[in-house]
């Protein structure tokens, strides 16, 4: 049994619930089959088992340090992403004329997932690469990927994201670092930037920072940020690497968990001058960022859930071999005790986390197969409604897996019982790992605000109408589906429900009061898009045992049964939600600050 990977559960999405088949019969993805895929997925199982896994732990116990020159850190940090870069997996869904592999944007999830859960802090660094390498791969002029993009996609120069600063946090409009533009065509740069993962260490030749700075005399606020290649090193004229561009290292961050990822405060300019060079138009910078933003929104999303399929995948191998006690009905002590599965809240645990992961790992499969549907459609129509079905899931995809798979971490750490807590067993630092990942990328607040707040309403709510059209097409299939009439029913009222909830909103005058609950709103629409989920599984998996195929009844009925868990104890939550956020209720905004504790 494999702690990373569930083959058979990967296969199962590709090829019965989703339409990978397909998507290889077009386009450029035609050079590959089942049995090329297979070949992929199989080089990166055994590579992130060989390479990524075994030091994960020790990683963790032995974090990067500075002192004061340069950083430190475990020797197979490098090694394990030189044999990344040598598979060619940096460069794994781009293009082949600009030197990737061309493999669809579904197979790459499903790649870079078994490094995550491998060594998550290790995969990091890939996962920022690749965002950073798609961001200039889409919005830089032809000199700067010329100069900046094969290196990152060879693995030899890494990428970060720079946005946050120590005064603005995730308040964008107040950052403060400057763009100052020169007569040699780039720009001097000055300033600083927190919580930059990646943001240092010596493995890479280079590293590319992507920053966001203001131009002086732009618009205030948002309207003002413009976005910004700024090079660890300046790069000659023939490519290679040259000087120091003047970005220093303030200090490390020093986290709870993911504690393999340098986690970095950065000076621009503090030494000498830093130069950037700016992408596309002056003051456009946060809409070119958002394109690296939400890539790492969805790698988030699939970090924490692989960090909870670790936890899980430990925690059920622990369970049916741990031997503890006897059924509440057997009074014998003499009687042998049964493998701690055997218990029923045991079970519910168990079936918890499987709930959540393979949930949330449908949901991500889905997004990166609308990726791939974008790539492939030659009609301007459908590709923008495939992006606006993408833009209302991704605060989902990115929130649901953070919040829910580290409840699965929480229960995986229960099943283990007090060893769950010790560092001997991996459990408590998968559960370390994910708790940053509410946090990442755009906090769980504010994922809650975009998606009430923006998504469910842009272009006068079409994209939910979109979204709305897709689950319905399941809830139709389910309604002529031996047993799973009943769930089709309670998803259509939860959906129904919901769609009440946003009218009441979107009738609000008062956007603060409207909007107060939308942490809990994004909870509850995300369990019924899992909910959704959950019904397509269960559809596929019904399918699947008409079929015959009797070496995977019980991995059929494993999925029916999650399905049925999901709806019985998790579905019916949102009722509770969405009446609390439609009945725009304020305690939480009126609350005054001295009312906590007392003046």
């Amino acid at each position: 049994m494999s702690l990373i990977v569930n083959r058979r559960d990967i296969d199962f999405l590709f090829y019965e619930v989703g339409d990978l088949d397909e998507i290889l019969r077009n386009g450029s993805y035609t050079e590959f089959d089942r049995g090329s895929i297979d070949a992929v997925l199989d080089l990166a199982q055994n590579m992130a088992e060989r390479a990524f896994l075994p030091f994960a732990g020790a990683l963790d116990a032995n974090e990067p340090a500075f002192d004061g020159e340069k950083v430190s850190m475990m020797p197979q940090v490098g090694e394990a992403l030189y044999a990344f870069a040598e598979a060619g997996f940096f460069a794994a869904g781009f293009d082949q004329e600009i030197g990737g592999l061309g493999l669809p944007s579904v197979v790459c999830q499903a790649v870079q997932g078994m490094f995550a859960c491998a060594n998550l802090s290790v995969a990091g660094y890939s996962f920022l690469t690749v965002a950073a390498a798609n961001l200039l791969n889409e919005c830089g002029d032809a000199e700067q990927k010329a100069m900046f993009l094969p290196k990152m996609l060879e693995g030899k120069w890494f990428g970060t994201m720079c946005l946050s600063e120590p005064q603005a946090g995730s308040s964008l409009s107040d950052i403060k670092t400057m763009a100052t533009p020169t007569d040699d065509g780039h720009y001097r740069i000055t300033g600083s930037k927190m919580w930059i993962s990646g943001g240092e260490q010596e493995i890479s030749e280079n590293i590319v920072h992507m920053v966001l700075a203001k131009i002086p005399g732009g618009p205030p606020g948002v309207k003002g940020i413009s976005l910004f290649i700024v090079p660890k090193y300046r790069v000659n004229l023939d490519g290679s690497v040259g000087e120091k561009n003047n970005v220093s290292l303030i200090g490390l961050n020093h986290k709870m968990g993911y504690r393999g990822t340098t986690n970095c405060a950065l000076n621009f300019g503090e030494a000498g001058e830093c130069r950037g060079y700016l992408v596309g138009e002056p003051h456009q910078g946060l809409k070119y960022m958002f394109n690296m933003m939400n890539e790492a929104r969805l790698a988030v999303g699939a970090g924490a859930t692989m960090s909870a399929l670790g936890g899980y995948l430990y925690s059920l191998q622990y369970a049916r071999e741990r031997l503890q006690g006897r059924h509440p009905g057997d009074k014998d002590p003499a009687s042998p005790q049964i493998a701690i599965i055997e218990h029923a809240d045991v079970k519910r645990l168990l079936m918890t986390q499987k709930a959540y992961v393979e949930g949330a790992l449908a949901l991500l499969y889905y997004c990166a197969t609308l990726v791939d549907r974008q790539r492939l459609s030659t009609d301007d129509d459908e590709r923008w409604e495939l992006k606006l079905l993408l833009d209302i899931l991704t605060p989902v995809a990115k929130s649901w897996p953070s919040e829910f798979c580290l409840e699965a971490n929480k229960h995986a750490i229960q099943v283990l019982g007090g060893y769950g807590y010790t560092r001997d067993y991996p459990v408590e630092r998968h559960y370390r790992d994910n708790r940053i990942n509410a946090i990442h990328e755009g906090t769980h607040g504010i994922q809650g605000l975009d998606l009430l707040g923006r998504k469910v309403r842009i272009h006068d709510g079409a994209a939910l109408k979109l979204l709305t059209a897709e689950i319905e097409k399941t809830l139709a299939a389910a309604s002529t589906t031996v047993g799973r009439e009943g769930e089709a029913r309670t998803l259509k009222e939860a959906l129904d429900q919901c769609h009440s909830t946003i009218m009441r909103i979107s009738q609000c005058s008062d956007v603060n009061r409207a909007l107060a609950n939308a942490t809990p709103f994004l909870d509850a629409f995300g369990h019924v898009v899992i909910g959704w989920m959950w019904l397509r599984l269960a559809i596929a998996a019904i399918n699947g045992l008409e079929s015959g195929k009797e070496a995977d009844k019980d991995f059929y009925r494993g999925k029916i049964a999650a399905c049925r868990f999901f709806f019985n104890y998790e579905l019916p939550k949102t009722e509770h939600v969405f009446r609390l956020v439609g009945s725009l209720d304020d305690t939480c905004l009126t609350v005054t600050p001295e009312s906590f504790i007392g003046e």
